[in-house]
C-alpha cells in the first residue's frame, strides 16, 4: 500500500477522499489549517498536521519525514465569488500554495500528483457544450485563472522533473459534509436554509446552468487517477446540465418546502452555463458517474437532517 498526502483532507471532498484511502489500506496524510476544513470530518485515522500548505519550510519537513507515492492536491480557496473580492489571496492559495507543493513533490520523487481542477470556471464563456478537454481554457475569474496557472506548473513539473500528474477539472461537487455558511456550494446552502425553513436566495433569474456531480463519485475519480499509465487532464462530471431554478424545485419537493425562492442581483464572474463532457474520463481512466442527482440530493438531504 502507498504513503500518500492529502492537502485539504479535513475539507468536504478531502475527508471523504481520506476516508477511502484508508479503508483500501494505505497510509494516510492530512495537511490543512482548517480555514475550510473542520476537524470533524477528519478520519482519526490520518496522520494530522494542522498547517498551510504556502509554508514551505513545514512542507520540506513533511515530505522529508514520509517519502510520499501519491500527493492529492485539494486544499484551496474554492469560491468564485470570494475570488474576484480577494484575487491576491485566491493566488497565494491556489497558485503559490501549490508551487510549494510541486517543489517538495519533485525534491522527494513523488510518483504522481493529482490535483483538484475545476471545469466550471476554468474554460470560460461560449464553449462547446458539454465541453471537452481540447477546448483552450479563457478563465473570466481568478479562481479560474489560478487553477488554469495550476495546471500550467503541472506541465511545467513534468517536463522538467518527470514528474507525473493527473488534473481532475471538476463539476459543481455536492454531497454530505459540504458546508452550507460559504459562499460555495448552492446544494448544501438551499439544503440547509430549506430544511431551517429560511428564505432560499437565487442570484440572478436562476437559469444559470450547472453540471452538478454527486462527492462520492468525485472521490472514485481520484482514486482511478493513481493507475499506472493515467495522465494529464480529465473532466469529472455528467455531461448534463441543471438549471438553479430546477435544482431549487428538485430540493423543495424533497424537503416539502413551500416558499417561494427570493431572486437578488447575479453575482461577478458567474458563467451562464457550464456542462462537461466526461468521454475522455470515461476511456481512459474508466470513470463515469454513478450516482444521479435525485439521488445524491436524497443523500444529502439525509445527511444535514442527522446534524
Amino acid at each position: 500500500m502507498a504513503n500518500v498526502l492529502v492537502t485539504g483532507g479535513a475539507g468536504f471532498i478531502g475527508s471523504h477522499l481520506v476516508d477511502v484511502l484508508l479503508q483500501q489500506g494505505h497510509k494516510v496524510v492530512v495537511v490543512d489549517n482548517l480555514s475550510a476544513g473542520k476537524i470533524d470530518n477528519l478520519n482519526r485515522a490520518a496522520l494530522f498536521y494542522q498547517q498551510s500548505i504556502q509554508d514551505s519550510e513545514m512542507m520540506e519537513r513533511v515530505f522529508q519525514l514520509h517519502k510520499f507515492d501519491y500527493v492529492f492536491h485539494l486544499a484551496a480557496q474554492a469560491s468564485v465569488s470570494v475570488s474576484v473580492k480577494e484575487p491576491s489571496t485566491d493566488a497565494q492559495t491556489n497558485i503559490l500554495g501549490t508551487i510549494v507543493l510541486l517543489e517538495k513533490s519533485a525534491k522527494y520523487g513523488v510518483k504522481k500528483f493529482i490535483f483538484s481542477s475545476t471545469g466550471g470556471a476554468i474554460y470560460g464563456e461560449d464553449v462547446p457544450i458539454p465541453t471537452p478537454e481540447t477546448v483552450e481554457p479563457r478563465p473570466i475569474s481568478p479562481y479560474g485563472i489560478a487553477k488554469r496557472s495550476a495546471e500550467m506548473y503541472l506541465e511545467f513539473f513534468k517536463r522538467e522533473y518527470n514528474l507525473d500528474y493527473v488534473s481532475l477539472r471538476y463539476g459543481n461537487v455536492y454531497g454530505p459534509r459540504q458546508d452550507p455558511n460559504g459562499e460555495a456550494g448552492v446544494v448544501a446552502i438551499f439544503t440547509a436554509r430549506m430544511l431551517k425553513n429560511e428564505d432560499v436566495i437565487i442570484f440572478g433569474d436562476g437559469e444559470y446552468v450547472r453540471d452538478y456531480v454527486y462527492v462520492k463519485d468525485v472521490v472514485q475519480a481520484n482514486l482511478l487517477a493513481m493507475k499506472d499509465g493515467v495522465s494529464g487532464v480529465y473532466n469529472i462530471g455528467t455531461g448534463i446540465g441543471t438549471t438553479v431554478n430546477q435544482l431549487f424545485k428538485m430540493l423543495a419537493r424533497l424537503t416539502g418546502y413551500q416558499k417561494q425562492p427570493v431572486y437578488a442581483p447575479p453575482r461577478k464572474g458567474d458563467l451562464r452555463k457550464s456542462i462537461l463532457d466526461p468521454t475522455k474520463a470515461k476511456n481512459e481512466l474508466g470513470w463515469s458517474p454513478q450516482t444521479n442527482l435525485e439521488e445524491g440530493l436524497a443523500l444529502t438531504i439525509e445527511y444535514f437532517k442527522s446534524l
